[in-house]
């Protein structure tokens, strides 16, 4: 690699988007969003008329993607060849279309490798679910941040009301343990802590809190003073 990464995985509600874009925040770094990779090349594909069967086309498509994550204390946007594009990466043509995408087994290694390109320096924050164990195994520093399902349930609750929508956390509840099971079993980059990653419980931690920890771990690891 030709400048640090620091890799922040875990499951859906566990504060990973937050945590990197605040630890990117902190160290002036890059911010890669992982979780979003499948769908850009799905929204692109949509926009260039290109076949979503046709692999060898999709890989081609995705060496050509100028990605940025441009980001700020309390948002992270998504940009496409200069444009805007997160609002869009929300639509369910787009979700159907990464679906399509995702199951070429070529086209999830071009998609590495326009991970691995988004570092530069001065250094990249990533999160995602299998950066510390597939994408950067050499990574500088590699933190896994979990939290309990019903903490990350109340925590994906919260988030829906308050965006004014109508939904049980019941319901929410059942469909993050359903998709921990999928994520942790799974044969291809199952989400998994790395042997050398950090495990941080954000269960009874603040957004603060859990930085404080990170701080830490990038100051042991000579990134900051």
């Amino acid at each position: 690699m030709t400048a640090p990464v620091v890799t922040i995985d875990g499951p859906s509600g566990s504060g990973k988007g937050t945590t990197a874009r605040l630890t990117a925040a902190m160290l002036g770094f890059h911010l890669l969003d992982s979780g979003a990779i499948y769908r850009i090349l799905g929204l692109a594909a949509l926009d260039r008329g290109v076949d979503l069967q046709d692999a060898h086309a999709l890989c081609a498509l995705a060496a050509g993607l100028e990605l940025a994550f441009p980001y700020d204390q309390h948002t992270t946007q998504i940009e496409l060849d200069g444009r805007n594009i997160a609002g869009s990466l929300r639509n369910q043509d787009v979700a159907d279309a990464a679906s399509q995408v995702a199951v070429h087994p070529e086209v999830r290694e071009a998609l590495m490798s326009l991970q691995r390109s988004q570092v530069k320096a001065p250094g990249l924050v990533g999160d995602g679910r299998d950066l510390g164990t597939v994408v950067f195994p050499d990574a500088t520093l590699k933190i896994f941040l979990d939290a309990s399902a019903a903490v990350r349930a109340d925590r994906r609750y919260l988030e829906l009301i308050e965006s004014g929508q109508t939904v049980e956390r019941s319901a929410i509840l059942r469909d993050l343990e359903i998709r921990d099971i999928r994520d942790r079993t799974r044969t291809v980059a199952p989400l998994v802590a790395a042997d050398d990653a950090y495990v941080i419980d954000s269960s009874e931690k603040t957004p603060a809190d859990v930085l404080a920890v990170v701080r830490d771990l990038c100051r042991a690891k000579g990134l900051m003073q």
